[in-house]
């Protein structure tokens, strides 16, 4: 509930941007395709940020302004973080630098600070870890305190430094984080080998970097030309450098590659940061990278940890961003791209046009609201962006004295993949397809074969392409149908592997209801939700006849999940799917249905889980607390009923300890349970 001196409005206004940058958090961090540009994030990122300022009440702590990026991918293993990996507060011009140099002075008691600034790289954030001089393991940023292991593919990059250079004495273990880019013209020569094999090209040589390391076969990343700088030592087990530049120059002696020492300085003031800016700025064009700005961070060690930190980013760095390239051209005709997401996205085809150095072709156009919004037309001359250089954008249309003007926009009524049926989500418009629609087919199969959903081992990435592209798999009922031969003709499969992996089908034809929704990713139906509706309406078929009402009526079912669940079982072409499946023998396992109303002998309970349970898993817990009527929720408030401890407690405990929430252990959680009614 949203808290009384916030106008209903803003609050609104508050969630949707909150919705929009998760989402555009999971494309960037978590599947490497962004589709909007820097410049465009950081303006709803500012835009959230400036109303949490104004409202300080209406701050979540999973609000995107307390956290860095996205939960990791499913395929790769986890890791926690030796310290978080934070993000960068971003500014663009120079009165935003003053201010900082302002309130960092001010904090400090001091005239003058000294800085030190370096090229800002537009790649991939990584963590590299060498203990006793030997590289021992490698991870991405992930959501900044949980990154993907990724040590076979950075191996890879890292084949020359595998061993740390000997000079003078070594810390036993160090955390070094650093970036993965790719060269522009090893960028440019790897898109040419991509549309010569029929493959899809990179937009940008951020995306390539992304999509080239967090591959789950490490032969494709060692065939691709990554490179990697480092620039910080996050962690050390001997004493770090005291100041920021020794720490560079202390990587550098190691044999890691930092930035080029023409490319970073020492500024004894703010005059001097300015200055570096400007200067970059005018070699940007010259280098064989992409950069979009400069990183600039107070240089004493000592003054940084007297700063601190906020939830997110360093209270004593910030990147000062370059301004976006912008050309002039002519909109030839607009398409609907449609993501691995569902997502229709408005594509402008443009009269090709050089923006910085690169020919432009073509720009998104976000969402058909900022179609509307800028009101851009088949045949209108636009302004085009390269916008942190990333995807190009249509910043606005130019308008031209007694030009004829095209039609306006409409968002197509069916998918143009698939022909399912289009839905609208606030300002976004999915595919409701997600079972048989090609461009969503790929991940989706990976998803329904994950872990958390059906855990058909053996349907790797890889061999999900190869399924798909050759024409084995069209939707997911089709991994039902697969047979021996038509394994046997992909590239790693043998007569064992083959008659594994069909086995493994076999077996997953009997799951529980729960993870067969969530593998069937219904859009906002994760693990948690799909728990609920399992508990809550006990099979497949009851689910499938549920209304809008009946689902909203639930707690935590709010009206885009219902809707989106809705969509899903209205559309004929999944309603066939799954009709398909069931003919082959799949069996959804009907679930316990959670007791409904006053009557639930938890009813309205919410608990909260620290600490590892001996006895049952986390989802086994929640199953049972859901069919007596109660919740699960991540963080402890005053309304928690009960925190439940399990070994080694986090910080949750403490929490509780706090607030006055009572704490059980597992004993007395069962207890609680079995009194409770459960069998």
């Amino acid at each position: 509930m949203s808290p009384p001196d916030i106008p209903s409005k803003l609050q609104e206004r508050i969630d949707e941007l909150r919705k929009q940058i998760r989402h555009h958090d999971h494309l960037y961090y978590g599947l490497g395709e962004p589709e909007i540009s820097d410049s465009e994030y950081d303006k709803l990122f500012k835009g959230l940020q400036d109303l949490e300022e104004q409202f300080p009440d209406s701050v979540t702590p999973d609000s995107p302004t307390r956290r860095v990026g996205d939960v990791p991918l499913e395929p790769f293993s986890k890791v926690p973080h030796d310290r978080p990996l934070l993000s960068l507060d971003s500014v663009l011009v120079p009165d935003d630098v003053y201010a900082f140099d302002k309130r960092v002075r001010k904090e400090l008691d001091v005239d003058r600070i000294e800085y030190a600034v370096e090229p800002k790289y537009d790649g991939l954030s990584v963590v590299v870890v060498y203990e006793n001089g030997t590289f021992s393991r490698g991870a991405t940023r992930g959501d900044g305190q949980t990154g993907e292991v990724i040590t076979p593919n950075l191996r890879s990059i890292l084949a020359r430094l595998d061993c740390l250079e000997v000079k003078g004495n070594r810390p036993r273990r160090i955390v070094v984080r650093g970036e993965v880019y790719l060269r522009l013209p090893d960028f440019q020569a790897l898109n040419r080998q991509l549309t010569e094999q029929g493959a899809k090209t990179f937009a940008n040589p951020r995306n390539a970097a992304s999509g080239s390391l967090r591959q789950l076969d490490d032969r494709i990343t060692e065939s691709r030309p990554l490179a990697l700088t480092c620039y910080d030592l996050m962690v050390s087990s001997d004493p770090l450098p005291r100041t920021h530049w020794e720490t560079v120059s202390v990587l550098e002696t190691w044999g890691l590659p930092v930035p080029d020492l023409a490319q970073r300085q020492v500024c004894h003031d703010i005059e001097e940061v300015i200055a570096f800016h400007r200067n970059m700025m005018e070699q940007r064009e010259d280098l064989p990278f992409e950069i979009d700005g400069i990183v600039v961070k107070v240089n004493p060690r000592d003054c940084q940890e007297q700063l601190g930190e906020k939830s997110r980013s360093p209270r004593w760095a910030i990147a000062f961003k370059f301004p976006p390239r912008k050309e002039l051209t002519t909109v030839q005709d607009i398409v609907v791209s449609v993501g691995r997401t569902g997502a229709l996205t408005p594509i402008a085809l443009l009269a090709p046009v050089e923006v910085g150095g690169v020919t432009i072709s073509r720009a998104t156009l976000h969402n058909v609201e900022e179609v509307s919004r800028k009101d851009v037309r088949v045949g209108d001359t636009v302004k085009v962006e390269r916008a942190g250089d990333v995807i190009p954008d249509i910043v606005e249309r130019i308008a031209i004295p007694g030009e004829h003007r095209g039609s306006p926009f409409e968002v197509p009524r069916e998918c143009p993949v698939c022909q399912s049926a289009v839905v609208q989500e606030g300002p976004v418009y999915y595919c409701t397809g997600q079972t048989v629609c090609s461009a969503q087919l790929k991940g989706g199969i990976q998803h329904f074969a994950s872990k958390g959903a059906l855990n058909i081992e053996g349907l790797g990435e890889r061999t999900v392409a190869q399924l798909v592209d050759k024409s084995f798999v069209k939707d997911f009922s089709d991994l039902y149908l697969l047979t021996k031969d038509q394994l046997l003709s992909l590239d790693g499969f043998a007569e064992k592997s083959a008659t594994q992996l069909l086995s493994v089908i076999r077996q997953s034809k009997t799951p529980s209801l729960e993870r067969f929704l969530f593998g069937l990713g219904i859009h906002h139906v994760g693990q948690h939700v799909a728990r609920i509706l399992a508990s809550q309406f006990g099979s497949l078929e009851t689910l499938s006849a549920a209304t809008r009402e009946e689902l909203v009526e639930i707690h935590d079912i709010g009206p885009e999940i219902a809707q989106s669940v809705v969509h899903f079982f209205a559309e004929p072409r999944n309603v066939d799917v799954l009709d398909k499946m069931k003919a082959s023998g799949v069996a959804v396992q009907s679930a316990p249905r959670a007791v409904s109303g006053q009557g639930a002998p938890l009813q309205g309970k919410s608990f909260v889980f620290t600490g590892g349970l001996e006895h049952l898993s986390r989802q086994q817990a929640a199953q049972r607390l859901q069919v007596l009527g109660g919740r699960v929720n991540s963080s402890v408030s005053k309304q928690t009923a009960y925190v439940v401890v399990g070994t080694a407690p986090g910080s949750k405990l403490d929490d509780a300890k706090r607030l006055g929430v009572a704490v059980l252990d597992e004993a007395e959680f069962l207890e609680l349970l079995r009194t409770a009614g459960d069998d």
